[in-house]
């Protein structure tokens, strides 16, 4: 059938990252959510998404379609559930819709939240839904593995170039099925390990010599991997990102950039960053205490019983050179951070400072550096994408209110 990925009422709780995008975008692992449902069920999907980015990511309905909650992330199980299921049916896991299955018919009762009329089931199976976004840093390690078998089952990486040290693999020689490098990816002097997790490697990347990569990690298509970096478990590099330094444990969601020294732990980036040199993030509290992140859905700081946890920035915010975060920071979208000292753990949408303070970056400013940016990989800055940014710039205006 016709393959929708919904957005449901667990959005607010994975902004920033779904001020401009659906829920189906977000990337955990190697893939996004719309790329892995996608994959098991062998269809193209399309969004069903809010209103605010409904006109820059269509909905394809036809009089059948598979619906499925863009929060939850396939496994086995569910998938033959819901390959199993017919028009008229609802699976639910524990009150929160899954999937259903039907014409306009289910895009009206999603919206009304009344699914009265369906023949409602109940999944039995384990599943794993992303309702805060700061869910990311923990489920990542595991789901660059599940993808990594999903993706690379069935096929032939391209031959690890000689320079190359697998380490481990004098002793272990199947090691090496351990790694997947995609056609056109440059893999040389380099250290790769992957005696803890897989190590993916996508089209076109390249990874320049003297860099150690340590599984599970995941290195998008065309991304750019600097000289000496240190890329360890559990770090997402997405496709077309510039990356050096230390990264660990973190998602970089695709386009953006941290090409110099600096750490980056247990964090989430979006599309479009930029992190200027030597540019540190603290993911652990000087008392071991758990971290608390800005929640905008209840609009407060709350629990989220990680002790490791760092940066969480929107698309299109960027920073300045030495800028150094404290564990569980978040910065909005279209946001531009310097200065010396510690920013504050909640950066508004559209600002432009740092500990000094801060002032409204204007909406103009904001899509005149995005779109030299985008330019730069040979991406436009379209009308659609600048209406997603008027939204996002009126939606957030109370957060800025005491900047006037």
């Amino acid at each position: 059938m016709n393959l929708i990925l919904f957005d449901n009422n667990f959005r607010s709780g994975m902004l920033p990252l779904t001020f401009t995008r659906p829920q189906a975008d977000i990337r955990i692992g190697i893939l996004t959510v719309k790329e892995k449902w996608e994959v098991w069920l062998d269809e193209v999907a399309s969004y069903l998404a809010s209103e605010s980015l409904a006109e820059k990511f269509k909905l394809k309905m036809m009089d059948e379609n598979m619906y499925v909650s863009a929060s939850v992330l396939p496994n086995k199980q569910l998938v033959d559930v819901v390959k199993s299921m017919t028009l008229g049916q609802a699976l639910f896991k524990d009150g929160v819709l899954l999937a259903a299955c039907g014409g306009k018919d289910v895009k009206e009762a999603i919206e009304a939240n009344e699914f009265s009329p369906f023949v409602t089931i109940e999944f039995e199976g384990e599943t794993t839904i992303l309702d805060k976004i700061y869910q990311l840093i923990p489920h990542n390690q595991d789901e660059i593995k599940n993808d990594f078998e999903l993706i690379t089952k069935g096929r032939q990486s391209q031959k690890i170039d000689e320079t190359v040290t697998v380490v481990g693999a004098n002793k272990k020689p199947e090691l090496v099925n351990q790694i997947f490098i995609e056609e056109g990816a440059q893999v040389e002097y380099c250290y790769l390990n992957p005696q803890e997790g897989p190590i993916y490697i996508g089209k076109n990347a390249k990874i320049w010599e003297g860099s150690m990569l340590r599984g599970p990690i995941a290195i998008g298509e065309s991304s750019q991997i600097s000289m000496g970096a240190k890329i360890l478990p559990g770090a997402t590099i997405g496709p077309w990102s510039k990356v050096g330094g230390e990264v660990s444990n973190s998602v970089i969601t695709g386009y953006s950039n941290k090409v110099h020294d600096g750490y980056l732990g247990d964090s989430v980036l979006g599309e479009w960053c930029n992190l200027g040199a030597n540019t540190n993030t603290s993911n652990l509290k000087n008392d071991f205490a758990m971290v608390k992140l800005w929640d905008y859905s209840t609009e407060r700081f709350a629990k989220t019983g990680l002790q490791f946890c760092g940066l969480v920035m929107g698309d299109y915010s960027r920073c300045a050179i030495n800028t150094s975060f404290n564990s569980g920071t978040v910065v909005g979208v279209g946001s531009n951070i310097f200065g010396s000292g510690f920013p504050r753990n909640f950066v508004p949408s559209f600002v432009i400072g740092g500990p000094q303070g801060y002032k409204i970056n204007h909406l103009k400013a904001v899509a005149k550096t995005a779109k030299m940016a985008m330019a730069r990989r040979n991406v436009e800055l379209n009308d659609k994408d600048v209406a997603v940014l008027e939204d996002v710039f009126e939606s957030t205006q109370k957060y800025r209110t005491s900047l006037r």
